[in-house]
């Protein structure tokens, strides 16, 4: 029960933001009626107010409880490490967040591609030696860190042309 009452907190916070540039969005209500009893179990924080959020929100929503009953007990339990996680952080740092997710969005598919390895052979790196890496990068000047980027910027193969 507090699983699913943390997973639809998280849609909302989380997925709401990811999820918001979708095209197609129904314009069209989703009636509590309709939801499945799982559906309804997963949301049931928001049946109180169900019928006063936007139809996108409802459409949003009802994803993540998709999604959500898709998961493993070890996917969810992650889920709701990552909602507490996202939940104890400042306003500030959450609205940065979804700044730089939205950010991320724009760039094209092959950077982001880009981005995701490069994050995951740094979460392949063992705890010390990325510690060790965050320590260096810390330790650098604004200029130094800057001449690391234009570095690695320059170092990346140049975009396909079509």
């Amino acid at each position: 029960m507090k699983a699913r009452i943390l997973f639809a907190f998280m849609v909302l916070a989380i997925g709401g933001p990811v999820l918001a540039d979708d095209n197609d969005v129904a314009d069209s209500v989703i009636l509590w009626s309709s939801l499945t009893a799982e559906k309804q179990q997963v949301l049931k924080p928001y049946a109180g107010n169900w019928n006063t959020l936007t139809p996108e929100r409802q459409k949003r929503l009802s994803r993540g409880a998709d999604r959500y009953a898709q998961m493993s007990p070890e996917q969810r339990k992650a889920a709701q490490d990552r909602f507490k996680q996202w939940n104890g952080l400042p306003a500030e740092q959450r609205e940065q967040l979804r700044q730089r997710y939205n950010q991320y969005k724009q760039l094209p598919n092959d950077e982001q591609r880009r981005i995701r390895q490069n994050f995951q052979r740094y979460s392949d790196l063992r705890p010390e030696q990325r510690r060790a890496l965050r320590e260096r990068f810390s330790k650098m000047t604004p200029q130094q860190r800057q001449h690391l980027r234009d570095r690695l910027q320059r170092s990346r193969p140049a975009p396909k042309r079509d």
